[in-house]
């Protein structure tokens, strides 16, 4: 056939357009019957029937379709993959067997087979080109067509067949390989789609100019073709960067499908065959590739990284690749897009367009402490007006507890959430003390006011979160203020587990505390790390390889304690023990004394709660008697409760005094059993 000449690569499936393929694919057949008429008339020396004029009239009439637009599936095949016309030739004699098995009597006839070989083409064509079956060439490498040979079957005349994914798109039926299904996963774009806020859709500009930059470089290749870079889209925010992919998808007017990067074929072959197969589906559809490698780290996982670059490397099309941070290495040209969150004006904005009715929350407030992307803002409130519709009544804070639950499933995986009862009523400290404590929640509450409003925000992108210092012994209130705070901001409270967090391997704390910081980016989480300074004490002398990763451990926790937003308590035992570059960029220290005489008297005051039957009790002799702590005091007034009840009588001195002696005896400190006389005389 003549070369093609397309004027518009379009594929549309329509009535007419099925028509006129079909008509193509009538006289195409028909031409591969009259080649093989001829032929055997002239063998067998009988009648003829055919002459050449009958076969060039044919070919003729299949070059006017040529021009149409758009063209027979077939046509735009050839033309996409430069097929020469013996290589055409031959790939029609396969399709022709299929839409019309009868051929094959004549496939016999000529060569004593029922189905194509490459000596039946050679034999029917004219001008045969051996290069057409070579391992290289178009048939072969883009796998238009199958061999099936044996050991001791002849290459010319081993069975030929066409690939079933080109004969259905030939016929115009057009989907996705079934080789390929297994490993990906189509998204409609339309679905749920949001609108992006500016600060996104720049991305999505900033790659759609460059596809069709490169579309107007080069007008005659198809985009599995043209030489796009593979972009990059880097940051935590998974479900940000998917939505901008999908953006880009839907102004390409493309199909978007995602690859776990943990699917990819492992072995090379594997490998090869799905890289060319998925480079070949660029051609049949339009589409693009969101390769998600989030979770992958080159350095730690090279043969990964060696398998992602293996296939980028031998496919082709657009590739949209997920990761966490910029993967330096790539062979091909590539273009990072810095994915963040929206700004917190644009979240402001977010609110303002999908906030719910009877909510005593600001977009202010939401924006200032839930740091969401459009989709989850977007997820939240379709939940609550879905739940407004079916439920009488209506909860002023239901938006706010919806945020918290929505930013709780990542922290819970990672570390122990309290649930915050404790209230200012319930904490006895010094006036300096519980100010400061007024302080920090105060900052909390109205940092969208001074950040957003009031302009500090664009100073500087660092030092808005607040971390903060509790030190002071066991028992002196530190988890008890954690709890306060929460309780009182009405957000989550998570303790750090220093033993899930911390490893004796190389670069897995970093990682831990990585994934630590990044699910509680989100905000509504108050970070409390108990007993910090084993995991932020000072870094010490570099002795050896361990001790220069445990210092670098520390340079972590430095640079994302100072980028985190939200609010991380530290809370240690010995203040003198924690990094010196730590306590300067803490917003607050607040130290826990031993309560005095007066502080422990107004503990034991407020120690047991309003329903617990109590005698009377001599809190001023407990608290000149015993220098204990809060936290112990809590312990005795728990164990004597325990005592009282299998005693069945109320909550006496009696009880509280022995409790006092289980517990000293835990901490094996020494008793005067002077202290204890009131127990039998009743007698200060």
């Amino acid at each position: 056939m003549v070369v093609y000449s397309a004027k518009s690569m379009s594929y549309q499936t329509s009535a007419a357009w099925n028509e006129l393929n079909n008509q193509f694919l009538t006289i195409a057949i028909n031409w591969i019957y009259l080649h093989l008429i001829a032929y055997l008339e002239n063998n067998q020396d009988t009648e003829k029937t055919i002459d050449e004029t009958s076969i060039h009239n044919t070919k003729q009439r299949l070059a006017k379709y040529v021009t149409i637009d758009p063209p027979p599936a077939f046509v735009k095949l050839s033309h996409h993959f430069g097929l020469s016309p013996f290589e055409e030739f031959i790939l029609l004699l396969c399709i022709a067997t299929e839409i019309n098995p009868s051929l094959s009597s004549l496939y016999a006839q000529a060569q004593g087979k029922l189905y194509p070989t490459f000596a039946l083409a050679t034999s029917l064509f004219d001008h045969p080109d051996w290069k057409a079956l070579s391992p290289q060439s178009t048939l072969r490498y883009w796998k238009l067509i199958e061999i099936h040979r044996s050991p001791e079957t002849p290459l010319t005349v081993s069975p030929l067949r066409v690939d079933e994914r080109v004969l259905n798109y030939v016929q115009g039926v057009n989907y996705l390989d079934e080789r390929l299904r297994p490993f990906v996963y189509y998204i409609p774009i339309n679905e749920q789609m949001v609108n992006l806020p500016p600060s996104q859709q720049k991305h999505v500009d900033k790659a759609i100019w460059h596809v069709r930059h490169k579309s107007n470089q080069d007008s005659t290749l198809l985009p599995s073709y043209k030489p796009y870079p593979i972009f990059q889209l880097v940051g935590i925010d998974s479900i940000s960067k998917q939505l901008i992919a999908r953006q880009i998808a839907t102004e390409l007017q493309v199909q978007f499908y995602t690859l776990p990067i943990n699917l990819i074929p492992s072995t090379a072959k594997d490998l090869d065959d799905f890289a060319r197969l998925w480079h070949r589906e660029g051609f049949f559809l339009p589409l693009v590739l969101y390769l998600d490698a989030h979770d992958i780290n080159p350095s730690n996982t090279n043969n990964i990284f060696d398998q992602i670059q293996r296939f980028l490397s031998r496919s082709g099309g657009l590739f949209l690749l997920n990761t966490r941070d910029t993967w330096h290495g790539l062979t091909q040209t590539n273009y990072v897009l810095d994915i963040k969150k929206p700004t917190p004006a644009e979240q402001i904005v977010a609110w303002e367009q999908m906030l719910p009715t009877n909510t005593t929350y600001t977009p202010a407030q939401l924006s200032g402490q839930f740091n969401l992307n459009i989709s989850s803002i977007y997820q939240i409130t379709q939940n609550i007006n879905q739940a407004d519709r079916h439920e009488a009544s209506n909860h002023p804070n239901k938006l706010w507890q919806a945020c918290l639950a929505y930013t709780r499933p990542r922290l819970d995986k990672l570390a122990q959430r309290i649930t915050p009862k404790a209230t200012w009523d319930n904490i006895v400290l010094p006036k300096t003390e519980r100010i400061i404590l007024q302080h920090i929640s105060n900052q909390v509450s109205q940092r969208s006011t001074v950040y957003e409003k009031w302009g500090f925000r664009k100073r500087s992108s660092r030092g808005l979160g607040m971390t903060v210092l509790f030190a002071g012994d066991s028992g002196t209130g530190k988890t008890m203020a954690a709890e306060i705070l929460a309780n009182h901001l009405n957000l989550n409270l998570y303790r750090i587990d220093l033993s899930s967090v911390v490893s004796k391997y190389i670069g897995e704390t970093e990682k831990n505390l990585r994934q630590l910081f990044d699910a509680a980016e989100d905000g509504g989480a108050i970070l409390f790390f108990d007993e910090a300074d084993a995991l932020f004490g000072k870094r010490g002398e570099v002795k050896d390889s361990h001790d220069r990763y445990a210092n670098i451990e520390v340079n972590y926790l430095l640079q994302r304690m100072e980028s985190y937003q939200g609010l991380a308590i530290l809370a240690t035992n010995l203040k003198s023990g924690l990094d010196d570059a730590f306590t300067r960029r803490l917003r607050f220290s607040v130290v826990f004394p031993k309560p005095n005489e007066t502080s422990r008297q107004l503990i034991w005051g407020k120690i047991f709660p309003p329903e617990t039957p109590l005698a009377e009790l001599d809190c001023r002799f407990l608290a000149k008697k015993f220098k204990l702590t809060g936290g112990s005091i809590y312990n005795i007034a728990l164990n004597a409760s325990f005592m009282a009840a299998v005693d069945n009588s109320p909550v006496t001195m009696h009880h509280v005094l022995q409790a006092i002696r289980v517990e000293m005896a835990k901490d094996e400190r020494l008793m005067n059993e002077k202290d204890f006389i009131w127990a039998t005389t009743g007698d200060v």
